[in-house]
């Protein structure tokens, strides 16, 4: 990338600029667009000022970074020096409250060794009983719809196909529950939330949380569907254990206890939960919702995927061990996320002042670094916008460079569920492929994806679905 404009001559009211980057008129110019699509707000000025990017912003300085080695710095190498109190991560705490997710780092450290236990190795493995049961309810229900149509197939939304059976995967395994039967109405609470996150994010000046607007009504409205979920999990199971081998997430949160002794919180067990329905579910399905959209429009990589699933499978259910007998469903799982990573943004807050590939950062700054940018960086990618799963196989011509491939961050903040979503991800499809085809109906296109709080496909991901022959 171009190093772009020199920062002399820009300066902002209290700052200096120590990087290049616009002037407040032209970004000015640009708020109806920045608003409507940050993301590609942030491309333009990557692909015009290079690697590190100051706004006109003087409160908090605000920087653009997508030097691969230097997000690499910020998210692992100097963590300590960052914090996560940003705009970003405050708005998504309106839902999912003071959660391992938008908690700043020293609740985040309390929190961590209440909830690891539950992403325990050895507790990986119940979960595949659920992700194959979860797979041949979609099997069947998209055999179902498919049934008579012959080759001409049914046309099904597999986003929110993938958001329903993520939501029973998640309930199952984290919280011994079923949410299945209130799975469309959890998914659409979740994303009405997360809408109002993003618009509230997007502009400089916001009404409080008490003020009744429409927007503070919507989220007010979804949360509630959200705490009704909750609550009843944590009543059902306050009447007793939840009778599995080990403790899932619920019966940690009870029995947990602070570093003082003190039991948590209702609040605190509410915080917990509802992030991790909210972060179990939607992003997972968003990355296989991605995968899918892909192969509908690479019949050859489909078919790849399924000889690899009739070979290791042979039309059986998935077990843990096939995890690592899948190379080619993993490397179309890592190339979806990828091409279309879910977390699209991360913003950490300079706790010191620090240099970053060369440029002076002051304390107090807001760092915004884009995985959907850096996965496309054509100092570490070749071909960056081909869909080309092989790039992850072993002995690939390329070498993937995993510094600069971060769908689930990096570092001590690194997402705690990251090997729950490959054991999820990959056996459902392997499961899938081995039984169905997808494509495009007529006029069909892969659908253009919007950065809201996740990567989201636009009108979901409407394919046609048929069984395989034989």
């Amino acid at each position: 990338m171009s190093v772009g404009t020199a920062p002399e001559g820009r300066h902002f009211v209290g700052t200096p600029a120590t990087a290049p980057g616009p002037l407040g008129p032209d970004m000015l110019r640009a708020l109806v667009g920045i608003r409507a699509d940050p993301l590609a707000y942030l491309a333009s000025a990557w692909r015009e000022y290079g690697d590190v990017v100051q706004f006109p912003i003087p409160r908090p300085p605000s920087y653009l970074v997508n030097d691969p080695d230097a997000v690499w710095q910020v998210l692992v190498n100097t963590g300590r020096t960052y914090g996560k109190s940003t705009i970003q991560y405050r708005s998504l705490a309106l839902v999912t409250g003071d959660g391992l997710l938008a908690a700043d780092t020293p609740a985040w450290r309390e929190q961590r060794p209440l909830v690891q236990p539950a992403f325990h190795h050895r507790t990986l493995d119940r979960i595949v009983a659920h992700v194959v049961a979860a797979g041949e309810r979609v099997i069947d229900e998209w055999s179902h719809n498919a049934a008579g149509l012959g080759a001409a197939g049914a046309v099904v939304d597999v986003d929110a196909a993938m958001m329903r059976a993520a939501l029973e995967v998640v309930g199952h395994a984290l919280f011994g529950t079923d949410l299945s039967p209130d799975a469309d109405r959890l998914a659409a609470a979740t994303l009405a939330a997360l809408d109002v996150v993003v618009a509230r994010a997007r502009v400089p000046i916001t009404p409080p949380a008490w003020v009744p607007s429409p927007g503070n009504l919507r989220l007010q409205a979804a949360v509630r569907e959200l705490d009704s979920a909750v609550l009843a999990m944590v009543t059902e199971r306050r009447r007793g254990p939840s009778g599995g081998e080990s403790a899932d997430m619920i019966d940690l949160l009870l029995a947990a206890r602070t570093a003082d002794g003190r039991a948590l919180t209702r609040r605190q067990v509410r915080d917990q939960i509802a992030t991790f329905v909210v972060a179990g579910h939607e992003t997972v399905a968003t990355a296989l919702a991605g995968a899918w959209a892909l192969l509908a429009g690479d019949p050859e990589r489909q078919r790849l995927l399924a000889a690899e699933s009739d070979t290791v499978l042979g039309g059986r259910p998935p077990t843990m061990a096939d995890v690592v007998r899948l190379p080619y469903a993993r490397a179309v799982m890592d190339e979806a996320l990828r091409l279309y990573p879910p977390a699209w943004l991360l913003t950490r807050a300079t706790l010191e002042p620090v240099q970053l590939a060369g440029v002076d950062v002051p304390a107090g700054a807001l760092l915004i670094m884009s995985p959907w940018l850096l996965h496309r960086h054509p100092d570490r990618w070749d071909r960056p916008d081909a869909f080309e799963p092989e790039r992850f196989l072993p002995g690939a011509a390329q070498t993937v460079d995993r510094t600069a491939f971060l769908p689930f961050g990096a570092g001590l903040r690194q997402c705690i569920g990251r090997d729950f979503a490959y054991v999820e991800g990959v056996l459902l499809l392997a499961q899938l492929a081995g039984r169905i085809e997808v494509s495009y109906p007529p006029g069909g296109t892969l659908p253009r994806a919007e950065p809201l709080v996740t990567m989201r496909p636009v009108g979901g991901v409407r394919l046609r679905v048929r069984v395989r022959p034989g």
